[in-house]
């Protein structure tokens, strides 16, 4: 089954997450699109951490960290 989620490209959000730019808006919408199929169910720590991870902001093991910790719940 696949759930809608809310991207707002004018506003820069996706589920009311905020983004610097549309470049990292659309690349993190598209991480989160291949994640959905996956069975991935997003919440806003979930967004944010993706979003850091697009951006450059953390590391891949910085990020598998916070999954490792379940910390997108």
């Amino acid at each position: 089954m696949f759930n809608a989620i809310e991207i707002d490209r004018t506003h820069l959000t996706i589920m009311g997450v905020k983004f610097a730019d549309l470049k990292t808006l659309e690349g993190t919408a598209n991480a989160l699109g291949s994640n959905m199929f996956e069975g991935f169910i997003p919440t806003p720590k979930g967004i944010e951490i993706i979003r850091d991870y697009v951006s450059g902001k953390i590391s891949l093991n910085e990020m598998i960290a916070f999954a490792n910790e379940k910390a997108y719940v």
